[in-house]
């Protein structure tokens, strides 16, 4: 599993983040965070979360 540096959401088995395009992909993160109806999660409010799934809370700096 691997998690995307720009929005966090975690992917499987992918090259692009699905939810941003962006190809900057992590392996190194801590904990994760799953929203199931953005609209109405508080936390996906904060983080400004948009699409339902599963994301990174902390991603590990360089």
């Amino acid at each position: 599993m691997k998690a995307c540096t720009q929005c966090r959401l975690i992917v499987n088995e992918a090259s692009e983040c699905p939810n941003c395009h962006s190809q900057t992909l992590t392996e190194k993160f801590m904990g994760t965070l799953v929203v199931v109806d953005p609209e109405k999660s508080e936390i996906g409010k904060k983080l400004e979360i948009k699409v339902p799934g599963r994301y990174a809370i902390k991603l590990q700096q360089k």
